[in-house]
């Protein structure tokens, strides 16, 4: 039976592809708020929705199920789902074809977000605003190196995810496409000067009013401030909130990567995030979530509502949508991409 509790800060990655007790005593902790799904999780479509089902009754009102389901190398749901193409490949056709791209860009996050839905999780994290400028981890996820390209078909693309009935989030604010090094493996130094930064921060500015929620950068920019972007209140507030007018809900990056190491302990890290005025944070490992947890922390709650506003709400469901002949042809071509 569901118990109310309002939702915490913390969105937390779980262990195996079914919910055991020890499992779901930690999703009932108050400081969580949402659950990330990675490979580790999914077998099969009929165990996800089992998976999905049960972590939704663990609560009132029920906790965010998200999961990065970008398409490419990073598409955490495989097997009896789309294979999705990069983000790149839309870039490629807007160079040639930009009105066969941002019709592409559509049907990518329409069909992903369709998908997603049916299987009882609220949020991809997407689309990936970065732009693909030599970064070791982005690269073709970024759907171009060309700032107004990024725009354009990201609006398309959250355009497809909204008429699916998911919100969306773009990452990785500022920008971690132009730097080289991975913050998953180590700490990240963009050392242009500010000017050099607007390029990126670009796709953001443009598309501000259309987010729903923006995932933080593990990167320093020491022209703006010295701390990684999801530490700085210089990025947060001053930045993302006042400067480009956004008003949905900022997550941090996952806490457990190296890039997110200067503030020091993974407590230290979550309090450094939600006082750079960050409302929820990623960590990911189900182990450190555990030993979070068990601090016996008081976490400062979202606004009310504030992470609920990211639930999804499937236009239909998917298999009312798999009747629709054009529905199957915008997933076979994108099977075809791929």
């Amino acid at each position: 039976m569901s118990r109310a509790l309002p939702l915490g800060p913390l969105i937390v990655g779980i262990e195996g592809t079914s919910l055991d007790a020890s499992g779901a005593e930690m999703l009932r902790h108050p400081g969580v708020g949402g659950v990330i799904l990675f490979a580790r999780n999914y077998e099969s479509p009929q165990q996800l929705l089992a998976l999905t089902e049960a972590i939704r009754a663990l609560r009132s009102p029920r906790l965010l199920l998200a999961v990065d389901q970008e398409g490419g190398r990073v598409q955490r749901f495989r097997d009896g789902f789309t294979p999705l193409p990069p983000l790149g490949l839309l870039g490629r056709w807007y160079a040639s074809h930009p009105d066969r791209a941002r019709d592409l860009a559509y049907r990518h996050g329409r069909v992903m977000a369709a998908e997603v839905l049916g299987h009882g999780v609220d949020l991809s994290f997407a689309p990936v605003l970065d732009l693909d400028r030599g970064s070791r981890v982005i690269g073709d996820r970024s759907m171009s190196p060309d700032p107004a390209a990024v725009a354009d078909l990201g609006a398309h693309y959250i355009a497809g995810m909204k008429d699916a009935g998911m919100r969306c989030c773009g990452k990785h604010f500022p920008g971690h496409g132009s730097v080289t090094a991975d913050s998953h493996d180590e700490v990240v130094i963009d050392e242009r000067p500010l000017d050099e930064l607007e390029a990126d921060l670009a796709p953001f500015a443009a598309l501000a009013r259309r987010l729903d929620s923006v995932m933080m950068a593990h990167v320093c920019y020491p022209a703006c401030d010295p701390e990684p972007a999801g530490y700085s209140r210089a990025w947060v507030v001053d930045t993302l909130r006042e400067r480009l007018g956004f008003e949905g809900v900022v997550v941090s990056d996952d806490l457990d990567m190296a890039g997110a190491g200067p503030a020091g302990s993974l407590l230290q890290r979550v309090h450094s995030s939600l006082d750079a005025g960050c409302d929820a944070v990623l960590v990911c490992r189900p182990d450190s979530a555990r030993s979070l947890l068990d601090q016996g922390q008081q976490w400062p709650l979202p606004s009310p509502g504030k992470l609920e506003r990211l639930y999804g709400r499937a236009m239909a469901s998917l298999s009312e949508q798999m009747l629709v002949p054009e529905f199957r042809t915008w997933r076979e071509s994108l099977r075809a991409l791929s």
